[in-house]
């Protein structure tokens, strides 16, 4: 028995309930401290260290040991259970049908539900995101706008390395309504006041917004505030691990969401819908995509064995509202047309593509309404990270190179 201060591997791993081999991990991840035992042979642990990680919930694979070696991170934000998501334990599409994007971005920052919370641009953050953008090519697309708005911000806020909780939620009430203030207004409307989703719609369409439409875009914002570890979460979590400050962490998730396999899959959806509606059925254009080897853009999530939720309530809402009957129907006449080939459910962005057609968005419309909407999302993921140990995800790399020495190449 060692000294009652530090433990053995062996001794460790029983306070954990883990393999031994799991305890290493812990120590490779940044989660545990360990020290050569007296003659070297094998580590010893700090025996306060061992327990408090096991009052955190340890007896679990650490993040990067999960099954099929996919990463794995503890999170209170969101669950996603068979054809349900939650929010803090709260289903999602209710809250989302219940309650405004902003309250719903404040539940899951905080656990606590907020009437009536908006969020304000400050001015001088607005007119530096406004001149950043301006300065961009005009052919500049809105996730451009996006990426070089959060930079400009940035750089016009002394304060953005205060990591503070406090501090970082301030910045998240000011940098979601200046990103959507940044991008220009296509649309018809006042000033830049009252809900998000009013704001962000007259940078989506020059159709004038009424109260159904307005609801929708809204609910959409709220349903899209997180979803688990996506690809830009994920590299979210990564900046955050290294302390980088919000507008950077935002920085990295956008960068992510731009990648063709991830936001941009909405406009894929969008143009798949407008090209049935101008052919005058889905049949030939899903044999077009299923002829080239495609997949049928807007349909199936590895999430859910069932159709998305997101989907589903958006859905629920496009019903009601004639201007979108027409859109709907193409979508429905996608669905229907794959299932004769392989049974795949709609999913949240082939609703934001009935939503994006029926409106006269372009294409990106959806992809915007994601980005700004999932903002809020990786903020949240970043205060998680901000209370985890600093740069804990650390892999190692598994050289497959030409082994040394080599000679100097000539």
């Amino acid at each position: 028995m060692t000294d009652q201060a530090r433990l053995t591997t062996r001794e460790a791993a029983e306070r954990l309930g883990v393999k031994p081999e799991t305890v290493y991990a812990y120590v490779s991840r940044g989660q545990l401290s360990s020290e050569r035992a007296p003659g070297g042979r094998g580590s010893t642990f700090d025996a306060r260290e061992v327990d408090a990680l096991a009052r955190r919930g340890a007896r679990r694979e650490p993040a990067g040991a999960a099954p099929g070696g996919e990463l794995s991170f503890r999170t209170a934000l969101t669950l996603i259970d068979k054809d349900h998501y939650y929010f803090r334990g709260v289903d999602a599409v209710q809250l989302a049908t219940a309650y405004g994007f902003e309250e719903v971005a404040g539940w899951v920052w905080t656990g606590e539900l907020t009437h009536g919370l908006r969020f304000t641009a400050p001015r001088p953050f607005l007119e530096a995101a406004r001149r950043a953008v301006d300065a961009l090519p005009a052919h500049s697309g809105a996730m451009d706008r996006l990426r070089v708005a959060a930079v400009a911000v940035s750089a016009a806020d002394p304060l953005r390395f205060d990591l503070d909780p406090a501090a970082v939620l301030g910045c998240a009430r000011t940098l979601i309504p200046t990103l959507v203030g940044a991008l220009p207004a296509v649309g018809p409307g006042g000033g830049d006041e009252g809900r998000l989703a009013r704001q962000l719609w007259r940078r989506l369409t020059p159709q004038e917004a009424d109260e159904s439409s307005i609801r929708l875009l809204d609910t959409a914002l709220a349903l899209l505030i997180d979803h688990d570890l996506a690809a830009s979460t994920l590299a979210v979590r990564v900046a955050a691990s290294a302390r980088a400050h919000p507008y950077a962490v935002v920085s990295a998730g956008l960068g992510a969401l731009e990648g063709p396999l991830h936001g941009a899959a909405s406009g894929l959806a969008h143009r798949t819908l407008a090209e049935v509606l101008e052919r005058g059925g889905a049949a030939p254009v899903v044999a077009d995509h299923l002829r080239s080897g495609r997949r049928v853009p807007g349909l199936g999530h590895r999430l859910y064995p069932g159709e998305d939720p997101r989907a589903q309530a958006l859905f629920a809402l496009l019903e009601a509202i004639p201007q979108a009957a027409d859109a709907l129907a193409a979508a429905r006449d996608v669905v229907e047309t794959t299932a004769r080939h392989t049974a795949l459910h709609a999913n949240v962005d082939l609703a934001l593509a009935v939503m994006s057609v029926a409106f006269g968005m372009p294409a990106e419309a959806g992809e915007t309404v994601f980005a700004v909407a999932r903002t809020a999302g990786w903020i949240a993921h970043a205060l998680e990270e901000y209370a985890e140990r600093p740069l804990r995800m650390r892999p190692s790399g598994h050289y497959t190179g030409p082994r040394p020495p080599r000679a100097l190449p000539a």
